[in-house]
This record gives C-alpha cells, structure tokens and sequence, in this order.
C-alpha cells in the first residue's frame, strides 16, 4: 500500500485478530483512525488489561505497519489502550466482565436507571437497585432489553 490513511479500518482490524488469536482474554472493543494517521486501538480483557500487554501489542502492531510499507513516509502514530473509566460499554463480552459491579444505564428515551448489573443475555441487561429506606426498603430488580439501552457506564466507587 503506498498511500496513507487508505490502510483501512479492515486491515487494521484483521491485523489486531491476528495478533490477539495467541490469547484468549484480549479482545478489541473499537479502533478508530483520524485523518492524520492517527490509529486508536482500544482493547479489554476478561481478567483487566495492563499497560505492559497494551505496550506489546503496541510493539507488535507498530513493527508489522512498518514492515508492511502500510505509512512509507512514516507518517503515522499508534496508540493501544484499554478504554477509559468513562467510556460506556460497547461488547456484551464488556457487560459480562462488569457482572457484580454498579452502573449508570441510559435508555433510548434518556431515562437513567443506576444499580447493580446482575446478569447479561444477548438480548437484556439486569440490574438490581433499592428503593424506599430502613424497613421499608426493597430490592427492585430490573431487567431492560439492549435494544432500549443507549449506554451503560461503569460506576466507580471511591
């Protein structure tokens, strides 16, 4: 390939498959490529990703770009990471991972429900979360279609 930013996401994609099929955990979450060359790779793992595996992959995929003549000028920047506390889920491998933990879900109709994620099919999200306080406090549990879901956001607890 001799000219720039026509390395397509696809090729980019298949290139990140390859390097991730000699490990079961990773997977990719998204990539995104700016008009200047600038290749995003967000990466997840079942078990938590660290700087030290995102820098490999950095490593790996930098060295095949390179000699692969994808940039001849050179005229590229790679980033690998894990994506950010505040992105919101995208894969139902993410929501299955965040089993256990508090989220913040919004629907299509901008309502925001918060609670605890429960357990996740390929069709629905369940969260559990309290109304009324002391004695009369009960567990409401919530199961809400993905179809209705437009983000769901891990909820940190400091």
């Amino acid at each position: 390939m001799s000219e720039d930013i026509n390395t397509s996401l696809p090729a980019i994609e298949e290139l990140i498959a390859k390097l991730l099929s000699e490990t079961e955990d990773i997977f990719l979450v998204f990539v995104r490529i700016k008009p200047v060359n600038n290749i995003k790779v967000y990466l997840d793992a079942d078990e938590g990703l660290n700087i030290d595996r995102c820098v490999k992959i950095n490593r790996m995929m930098y060295r095949t770009i390179e000699e692969e003549g994808w940039y001849p000028d050179g005229n590229f920047s790679l980033e690998v990471s894990s994506p950010g506390i505040d992105e919101p889920l995208k894969l139902l491998r993410q929501y299955k991972k965040n089993i256990g933990r508090n989220v913040e879900v919004t629907g299509t109709d901008e309502n925001i429900q918060e609670g605890k994620l429960v357990a996740v099919s390929e069709e629905t999200i369940t969260i559990e979360y309290t109304e009324g306080k002391n004695k009369k406090a009960v567990i409401i549990t919530k199961e809400i279609p993905l179809e209705q879901v437009k983000q769901t956001i891990v909820q940190i607890a400091f």
